[in-house]
């Protein structure tokens, strides 16, 4: 039910004339866009081609939802924003780059991290939402909250060389939990800043993002709906397997897994008596009865930085085959990058006959060190 005219002003009519001539597109295609609101999920990688290509299709309203501010090592990926906007939220930077690109949209900001409390008043009123996170808890909010507002929403993913993309929830297809039952355990997956992703990459799914959103608002072609992509650029090879909707799961009608829900923070399942310590504490600690510090990062990010004094450095994953090196006799400190492999370590630790007590977590790990302790030590 359109309610805006199929006729166009001069302006309108030359910045959208590419999609006016497009057979089953045309002013009708063009209008639904005009007359759509669209989520983004982060303004990052992902986000950053999702929404120039959504911009410049005239998207009526683009809400973006991003909490983060612009970093120098985000400019290799996320090319909404310079370097002049470093420091900036990228929610700000994001919306002075789409309005230079079609100032015929209207943005909305929201400068906060969606979780369980806010996520159902965010989408509210949205008709698609496109998958900028970066972490599986985010997806697992996302999907219940889509599910429950009955909202279809673009997912994509990228590690290292690969690609993944489907379309969840459309028209009641199956959706996230559908074809990932279960979290995996927290730290068992890299993020892009722990495992590496070549820059184009997120771009190139990004924009597939945009095409699969704007095929769905315009009633274009057929979504990539219960079908995952998977492309690996090194060799420019796809494959499409085929999944579908688990009919004996129960629906989601509330946003009850809060567990689940929690973002860098999410916590090993068992492990919520598990300790953790301030940079600041670990800093004031070294100057004393100094703990154990224990690195599970993995080699390549060691030669990158280190916290001064650590004593061992072994991948998370490897925990099990490493117990030897690791004393039962003093406090150990585990960091990693963000905090979150620390904590799947610390729960290998404590099923193998550590204390939990002497077990302790650093709370935002080497990032938290670089912020509040040495400045110039690099972050990644």
């Amino acid at each position: 039910n359109l309610s805006l005219p199929l006729t166009m002003s001069d302006d309108r009519e030359a910045r959208y004339a590419r999609h006016l001539m497009l057979p089953e597109f045309g002013r009708k295609g063009q209008a639904a866009l005009e007359e759509s609101n669209v989520a983004c999920i982060g303004a990052g990688g992902l986000g950053s081609s999702a929404l120039l290509y959504l911009a410049a299709a005239g998207i009526g309203t683009i809400r973006i939802i991003d909490d983060d501010d612009v970093e120098i090592s985000n400019l290799q990926r996320q090319v909404i924003h310079g370097t002049k906007d470093m420091g900036r939220k990228k929610v700000d930077s994001a919306e002075e780059r789409l309005m230079d690109v079609n100032p015929l949209i209207k943005v909305e900001k929201f400068a906060e991290r969606l979780d369980g409390q806010n996520a159902l008043e965010f989408l509210h009123g949205i008709d698609l939402v496109i998958d900028g996170t970066d972490n599986i808890p985010a997806r697992y909010l996302l999907n219940d909250a889509c599910e429950i507002l009955g909202i279809p929403w673009i997912y994509a993913s990228v590690f290292r060389y690969e690609g993944q993309l489907t379309v969840f929830n459309h028209q009641g297809s199956a959706n996230y939990r559908d074809l990932f039952p279960n979290p995996p355990p927290a730290g068992s997956i890299p993020s892009c800043s722990e495992a590496g992703v070549l820059g184009a990459l997120p771009g190139i799914m990004g924009t597939m993002q945009a095409m699969e959103a704007i095929k769905i608002i315009a009633n274009v072609g057929q979504p990539l709906s219960e079908r995952l992509m998977i492309l690996d650029t090194r060799n420019m090879t796809s494959k499409i397997l085929s999944y579908s909707k688990d009919k004996t799961r129960q629906l989601v009608t509330i946003l009850d897994r809060q567990d689940e829900y929690i973002d860098s923070g999410c916590e090993v399942q068992g492990e919520s008596d598990m300790q953790s310590m301030t940079v600041i504490n670990l800093h004031e600690r070294m100057e004393g009865e100094v703990p154990f510090l224990l690195d599970v990062r993995r080699a390549n990010e060691e030669v990158i930085c280190s916290i001064p004094g650590t004593d061992l450095r072994v991948e998370h994953t490897q925990i099990l085959e490493n117990l030897d090196s690791i004393p039962k006799d003093r406090d150990i400190v585990v960091y990693c990058r963000s905090g979150i492999r620390s904590m799947s370590a610390i729960a290998a630790l404590a099923t193998n006959g550590w204390k939990l007590e002497q077990l302790w977590n650093l709370d935002g790990g080497i990032l938290a060190w670089s912020k509040e302790i040495d400045p110039s030590m690099p972050r990644y």
